[in-house]
């Protein structure tokens, strides 16, 4: 989930990064990865870090401080796009849960 945030945050840039987590580890030390409650953390930090921008490029259009509609509207539809992933990711795991609740042993 981290990569795509970071890959809606580089939309727009000259330069698109899918971040390290889809790269194959190509010989390099094992790295292991911290818990999962830190990796939701940080996407949610992320997706409020988005949100503050578009919130401050949505004020800079209507105070006429030299920002574009587009700038504003592309900052919008990337925060927009990160909160869907979120939930989209927040319902497939409470729907994980209710699956393993489910399971008679």
């Amino acid at each position: 989930m981290q990569a795509s945030v970071q890959a809606i945050q580089n939309v727009g840039s000259d330069s698109v990064s899918f971040g390290t987590a889809l790269v194959p580890n190509s010989g390099a030390k094992d790295q292991t990865a911290g818990p999962f409650s830190d990796l939701l953390a940080d996407s949610i930090g992320q997706i409020n870090t988005l949100e503050s921008q578009a919130r401050s490029a949505v004020d800079g259009l209507m105070t006429g401080s030299g920002v574009d509609v587009h700038q504003a509207m592309l900052a919008t539809q990337k925060v927009e796009m990160a909160f869907e992933l979120a939930l989209a990711v927040r319902n497939k795991a409470i729907q994980a849960y209710q699956q393993v609740m489910g399971m008679q042993f």
